[in-house]
C-alpha cells in the first residue's frame, strides 16, 4: 500500500494548513505558518510525542545568529555553506545546502525573539567535527526535550490546534498530485479524513524501516551487528508518500550515526572525554580508528569490531568535562562506568587481555607527548596524557537518523525529478534531503535540529503564502 489515494472523499473538516508530525520540524513549520496568519492543524502520530527531537541533546547549528554576535564569534551563512560543502566532499545539494545556510541564523533568531526559545551559545566548543566556528546553539538543560516541550507550548500559544494519537496513513490527491487531504486514524480507532490547501510533512526519516534501511543504506542495514537508536515511529512514511506522488528523493545512503551508544542503557556516552584526550578500544583492547575524525562514521567503525564493541577509556580530568551532563548522569545512576586504579586493573574489570591495554594506553601517553605518531592520524598532542585512575564504558555503534529524503526547492516545497515543484506539499526535517550528501562522514554535528528548524520556517511560511493566494483568488 502507497499511502496515497487517488479518490477524493467528502472530508469530514477542512482547514488551510496540515502539518504531520511533532517534531521540531513540524513545530517550526506550525508556528511559521501560524505566525503568517494560516490557520493549522498539527497531528502527531504519538498519545505523548516524544521522538526524535526529544531523544537528542537539543543542539542545533546556525550561523550568523545574534547570540554568536553577542560572544564575539564572528560567522556568516558562507562560512557556513562552505563547511557544509567540504564535510559532504562536494556531494550535499548546493541548492539545500544553501536554503539552509541562509535561514539557518535567522531561524534561531526568529524563535528567540518571537516565542522566547531560551538558546543560548554552548561555549565549551570551538570549532569542532568539520565546524571551522562555535556555531552551537542549545537549550539550558542540554536536552531535547526541553527544546521540544518550549516549542509546544509557543504553538499551542500561538493558536494552532494540536492533535496526537493521530495517526495519518492516507494521503488524498488528485492526478496531478495536488494534495486534497489527509485521513487520521485515531488512537481509539475512530477514522476521520481532513480536507486541506497545502500539507506540509515532517515525519522524519526511515531509521526504523528495515527494509528502506537495507535498500538505501546496504553499509548499514547489512552491519552485522546492526544497531538502531531512534523514534520507532521513524518507518518513512512521508518519503513513501511523496515518492508515490512523482517527488524526487535525494542523498537516501546518508545518515547520521554515533559510534559510543551505551545499548544496556539506552543512553548515548557523551563524547566530551574521548574529544579531550580519551580513546576506544575493542574486546582485544586496541585502539581501531581515529576516534575523533567523525562521531558518525565512528559508529560503522565500531561496529566492524568483535561483536560491535568499543570501551570509552579515559581519566579522571576527562570525567570531570561531563560529570553534569544529563546524560552522564544517567549512566552513574545505572552504573555502567567501571572504573579501576591503572590499566591493568581495568582490563581485568572489563575483561580485555592486560598486556593490551597496557600497551595500548602507554602508547598513547607517548603520542600526547609528541614522542610517536598516532597510526590512524589523530592529534594527541593538545591533550596532556591520560594518567592515573581510568573509567571504562562498553558501548557500541548504532544508525541514529536518516539524512536522505524528498527534494525540496527553496522554499521547502517538494519537487519533481525535473525540478519542478508539486502543486501544494512541502517537507521539513528528516523528510526531506539534509546537507549531509553522501554517506555516513558528511553529517555536520547539530546539523539535524538545523535542517529540521530551518526548513519547518520557511515550509510553514510558504504553506501560509500559497494558502493565501488561494483564498484570495476564490474570492
Amino acid at each position: 500500500m502507497t499511502g496515497v489515494d487517488r479518490s477524493i472523499p467528502e472530508f469530514d473538516i477542512e482547514v488551510p494548513v496540515v502539518v504531520v508530525g511533532a517534531g521540531a520540524a513540524g513545530l517550526a513549520a506550525t508556528l511559521a505558518a501560524c505566525d503568517s496568519g494560516a490557520g493549522t492543524l498539527l497531528l502527531e502520530r504519538d498519545v505523548v510525542p516524544y521522538g526524535s527531537t526529544c531523544m537528542s541533546q537539543g543542539n542545533v547549528c546556525a550561523a550568523g545568529t545574534r547570540l554568536q554576535r553577542e560572544n564575539g564569534i564572528e560567522d556568516d551563512a558562507e562560512a557556513l555553506y562552505r563547511d557544509i560543502m567540504a564535510r559532504s566532499k562536494g556531494t550535499a545539494d548546493p541548492g539545500v545546502s544553501r536554503t539552509v545556510a541562509d535561514n539557518c541564523g535567522p531561524a534561531i533568531d526568529w524563535l528567540v525573539d518571537r516565542f522566547r526559545i531560551p538558546f543560548r551559545l554552548d561555549l565549551s566548543w570551538g570549532g569542532f567535527f568539520g565546524h571551522t566556528v562555535n556555531r552551537l546553539h542549545g537549550v539550558p538543560s542540554k536536552t531535547g526535550k526541553e527544546l521540544h516541550d518550549t516549542m509546544m507550548r509557543a504553538a499551542e500559544a500561538a493558536g494552532a490546534d494540536i492533535v496526537t494519537g493521530a495517526h495519518v496513513d492516507t494521503v488524498y490527491a488528485d492526478a496531478e498530485g495536488r494534495v486534497a487531504g489527509v485521513r487520521v486514524t485515531r488512537a481509539d480507532g475512530a477514522v476521520e479524513t481532513i480536507g486541506c490547501k497545502a500539507l506540509i510533512l515532517a515525519t522524519c526519516g526511515f531509521g526504523a524501516n528495515a527494509g528502506m534501511v537495507r535498500r538505501f543504506i546496504p553499509s548499514f542495514g547489512e552491519a552485522p551487528y546492526y544497531k538502531y537508536f531512534g523514534h520507532e515511529g521513524n518507518e518513512g512514511e512521508g518519503i513513501e508518500w511523496g515518492m508515490a506522488l512523482g517527488a524526487a528523493v535525494g542523498s537516501m545512503d546518508a545518515f547520521q550515526g554515533y559510534g559510543a551508544l551505551v545499548e544496556s542503557a539506552g543512553v548515548i556516552c557523551n563524547y566530551d572525554p574521548i574529544m579531550n584526550g580519551g580513546i576506544m578500544v575493542n574486546l582485544e583492547g586496541r585502539r581501531y580508528s581515529n576516534e575523533v575524525k567523525d562521531i558518525s562514521a565512528q559508529s560503522l567503525n565500531t561496529l566492524q569490531q568483535p561483536e560491535g564493541i568499543g570501551w570509552v577509556i579515559f581519566d579522571d580530568a576527562r570525567r570531570a568535562t561531563c560529570e553534569d551532563l544529563p546524560e552522564f548522569r544517567e549512566l552513574k545512576a545505572l552504573n555502567v562506568v567501571r572504573t579501576a586504579g591503572d590499566a591493568r586493573a581495568l582490563a581485568e574489570l572489563i575483561k580485555v587481555p592486560a598486556e593490551a591495554l597496557e600497551a595500548t594506553i602507554a602508547e598513547t601517553q607517548r603520542m600526547a607527548k609528541g614522542e610517536v605518531p598516532c597510526p590512524f592520524g589523530r592529534e594527541f598532542t593538545r591533550n596532556p596524557p591520560l594518567s592515573g585512575r581510568l573509567h571504562a564504558i562498553r558501548t557500541t555503534g548504532a544508525l541514529f537518523h536518516t539524512q536522505g529524503g524528498l527534494k525540496i526547492d527553496g522554499t521547502a516545497r517538494v519537487v519533481r525529478e525535473d525540478g519542478s515543484p508539486l502543486p501544494n506539499l512541502f517537507a521539513s526535517g528528516g523528510t526531506a534531503e539534509s546537507i549531509s550528501g553522501s554517506g555516513c562522514d558528511g553529517y555536520l554535528p547539530a546539523a539535524g535540529l538545523c535542517t529540521a528548524i530551518t526548513l519547518g520556517m520557511l515550509a510553514g511560511r510558504a504553506a501560509a503564502e500559497l494558502v493565501g493566494d488561494a483564498a484570495m483568488a476564490d474570492a
